[in-house]
């Protein structure tokens, strides 16, 4: 069964969702919602880097809600602009439109969201008879499926730690760098991610999945926060100098405690200079990965290194993983009963559609 898709923004995530829908076999590209006006009337192809397809961007968010469309992925940005986003994928799920999304954080484990923005959810949901699926680009399925899938060929497990090692020089967003992770600001000042409310925000949701699906109940959530400053003046292409003695890298964890015990564990070690806090982990390979490491009988260690030929920075790779992960995901969100679905609700999300040996031509129907 086909179902007909509008991709909604075309950054880091919205670029590769795109691709990924039009490589899928299983879905039609209908639309593409674009907020730049220097977007507007591109063809959706050339937009993220593949051949033309006929299709033409609009900054016409009725798109989303034509009557003919089946599910929407929402990919503009949710942290800059919380109620616009809030907004748009309520008007979408109102109008019938399924929705998969890495912009609404809180949603990823719909029993401990904000009471009122579940039930608005909820509600909205209800009325439209959709259903949303909303994943992280951490990657979000690097702290549910992934972790789940290994703890099955372990023993007695003691612990379960996801981490992502990474250096931010090569992180293509030079103002998140700088005033939401906090590279090159002031020791003096705790910059907006590494605080506690942040912390738990982004990453608390992804733990409660994770510990439903291992059958447990974390009795807290901890995070703790080192931070080591510059320690010589650093020269980043495309991002300008960052002084010595301001913040050069950090080293967290968001812990979901069990009976009083960190069991389940995300951690990040980022830097924006390699030399910067050398006794802290770094990755085997390249300048970042991310992996799962499980302690038990036998202790197991994953890590990966995803690679986006059509976009630039090793980040990128790990954006393309949470974009695929959700367009995959789509026909498992169609089928499934009305509301909030979390990875535990849907079937595994596998590359069914996205064999290359099951492609397809990607242009409309119309056009073929």
């Amino acid at each position: 069964m086909s179902h007909r898709i509008v991709v909604w923004g075309t950054g880091n995530v919205g670029r590769p969702a795109l691709r990924s829908v039009l490589a899928h076999r299983d879905l039609e590209l209908a639309d593409v919602v674009v907020a730049n006006p220097d977007k507007t009337g591109r063809d959706a192809g050339e937009l993220c880097g593949l051949g033309a397809t006929g299709i033409l961007a609009t900054k016409d968010r009725g798109a989303a809600f034509a009557p003919d469309v089946d599910a929407v992925v929402y990919c503009a940005t949710g942290d800059s602009r919380p109620a616009e986003a809030l907004t748009d994928v309520m008007d979408c799920l109102r109008a019938g439109r399924n929705v998969v999304t890495t912009s609404l954080y809180a949603l990823q484990h719909p029993a401990t969201a904000p009471p009122e923005l579940a039930e608005k959810i909820a509600e909205a949901c209800s009325q439209g008879g959709s259903s949303i699926f909303v994943s992280g680009v951490d990657p979000g399925w690097l702290i549910d499926i992934l972790p789940l899938l290994l703890s099955g060929v372990v023993a007695d497990i003691e612990e379960i730690r996801c981490r992502e090692l990474f250096n931010y020089a090569l992180y293509d967003q030079p103002d998140v760098v700088r005033n939401v992770v906090g590279m090159g600001l002031s020791m003096d000042k705790l910059p907006p991610m590494l605080q506690e409310f942040s912390l738990r925000f982004v990453w608390e949701p992804n733990l409660r999945v994770l510990a439903e699906g291992l059958g447990a109940s974390l009795d807290e959530i901890r995070t703790t926060v080192e931070r080591r400053p510059l320690e010589a003046d650093v020269d980043v292409p495309g991002m300008g100098r960052f002084e010595a003695g301001t913040q050069g890298a950090f080293r967290f964890e968001v812990e979901g405690l069990i009976e009083g015990t960190p069991r389940l564990v995300v951690e990040h070690v980022t830097r924006i200079d390699d030399a910067c806090a050398p006794d802290w982990p770094y990755p085997e390979n390249g300048s970042g990965a991310h992996g799962v490491r499980i302690k038990g009988r036998p202790n197991l260690e994953l890590f990966f290194h995803a690679d986006d030929p059509l976009e630039s920075g090793p980040g990128a790779g790990g954006n393309a993983t949470a974009a695929a992960r959700i367009v995959n995901a789509i026909p498992g969100v169609c089928g499934a009963a009305p509301g909030i679905r979390t990875a535990l609700d849907l079937a595994p999300v596998t590359g069914v559609g996205q064999a290359r040996w099951g492609a397809r031509d990607p242009r409309p129907s119309s056009l073929r």
